[in-house]
């Protein structure tokens, strides 16, 4: 039982603690004013796409769970097994006693997979991403990242105190003058792109950046954590998408979206591994995830690439998503058949009251503002999965029919009929 001489006692405030408050208090107060101020929901009972929301019930169009894998029970199975044999916790980071052959097992499994000689886990994408581009890239070296890459990437870009070049988004005539403009001018340059752009759904043309890369010497850095599972005849991503996998100097991969699981890798040459290893500070200084979500990512890998009905059920959905919408003369921008769909709406606040009002009807959309997206592109980002039925996406397309019309939305002037786009046009 709890102590309750701990448990009751009261928190000690001092003057220096006050005014911290008082001044963190004004700055949450500025976001809410803006409505971007942001705050956890209680998520619990995952049942294919169905999941209670601060206990309610609700179909779940925000996740990143694309196959549906998040509660498969072959998946579970090896988890549970897993923990019978060993603990829970790693207990140091891998290269003191946090290793394990369960650890290696799946470097090796992802590393085939993705058609590369060598992998490194990572805690999670973000930690892959601000580890491996400091490693490989510093003074001397310049990167060249898409204007709309992940923050993980930036943060890595910035971390890494190469050289930084942004080129707008999708945009190889650009990348290719500034290549030309820095011929001979570092001894490193490295593109770092992202397969699935988790904003947007576009697909970076990487069957076009190939030739562009080698034609100036640069390597090519693929952070595909939305391709992963998805894209390709076995699933490998991006790169086995546009027939290029063996042209891809550097792959990053995750674990907890398409697989179900959590963490991350980066694949390549053997060398890059041994590298990573030793250079990376976000594998070298952190815990080594547990031997037991090694285990379940396994199975998962295996599930994945095996279970190729999963990635057509995908493109159904998004199929079937994609032609409501039209019907509802909603444009989304993406991907034809992309598993992420986003709808532009314009401001922080006529989103986030969209996505209330679907949380209200039964259906968890996501809200996505600023910083996230540039200011004025605020949208709802629709997620798809191997889960979803066709009721349930039926059931979306039906609220949304019903309550967008009746919205206030920047620039309306009247409610319009039901045929209305609310869709933007891509911004970066």
């Amino acid at each position: 039982m709890p102590d309750p001489s701990f448990t009751d006692r009261a928190p000690i405030e001092g003057r220096s603690t006050s005014r911290l408050r008082a001044s963190l208090q004004r700055e949450l107060n500025e976001l809410a004013d803006q409505d971007l101020r942001r705050s956890f929901r209680r998520v619990e009972r995952r049942e294919g796409a169905r999941i209670l929301v601060d206990g309610r019930p609700a179909v779940d169009f925000s996740s990143n769970d694309y196959l549906g894998l998040a509660g498969h029970p072959e998946i579970v199975r090896a988890v549970q097994a897993a923990l019978k044999l060993d603990a829970l916790g790693a207990g140091a980071s891998r290269n003191l006693s946090g290793n394990h052959p369960r650890h290696e097992a799946l470097e090796e499994r992802l590393a085939r997979w993705k058609g590369a000689e060598a992998s490194l886990l990572f805690t999670s994408g973000y930690a892959a991403n601000v580890g491996t581009i400091p490693a490989l890239a510093g003074t001397g070296s310049v990167v060249y990242s898409d204007a709309l890459n992940h923050a993980s990437i930036i943060d890595g870009c910035r971390l890494s105190r190469a050289e930084v070049r942004i080129f707008p988004h999708l945009d190889l005539t650009a990348l290719a003058d500034m290549l030309e403009r820095d011929r001979g001018a570092f001894d490193r340059r490295i593109i770092v792109v992202v397969g699935v752009y988790s904003m947007d759904g576009a697909l970076f043309p990487l069957g076009r950046l190939v030739p562009i890369a080698r034609e100036h010497g640069a390597w090519i850095y693929v952070d595909d954590a939305h391709g992963t599972g998805v894209l390709g005849e076995s699933g490998a991503g991006s790169a086995e998408h546009w027939g290029v996998a063996s042209e891809i100097d550097i792959t990053l991969g995750t674990l907890g979206k398409a697989l179900g699981v959590s963490g991350a890798f980066v694949a390549g040459p053997r060398v890059l591994r041994e590298l990573l290893l030793n250079r990376a500070r976000s594998s070298l200084f952190t815990t080594a995830p547990p031997s037991a979500i090694a285990a379940g990512a396994s199975a998962a890998v295996e599930i994945a690439r095996a279970e190729s009905w999963r990635r057509e059920r995908l493109r159904e959905n998004a199929d079937r998503l994609a032609a409501g919408l039209a019907e509802l003369g909603l444009v989304p921008m993406g991907e034809p058949a992309g598993h992420i769909v986003p709808v532009v709406l314009g401001d922080a606040r006529s989103t986030m009251e969209v996505s209330r009002h679907l949380l209200d009807r039964g259906y968890l959309v996501g809200g996505i503002r600023p910083p996230t997206v540039p200011a004025g592109a605020a949208r709802l980002r629709i997620s798809l999965s191997a889960a979803h039925t066709p009721g349930e996406i039926a059931g979306l397309l039906a609220v949304l029919g019903d309550l967008l019309p009746k919205l206030p939305l920047p620039g309306r002037t009247a409610t319009p009929p039901a045929s209305a786009s609310l869709a933007g046009t891509r911004s970066a």
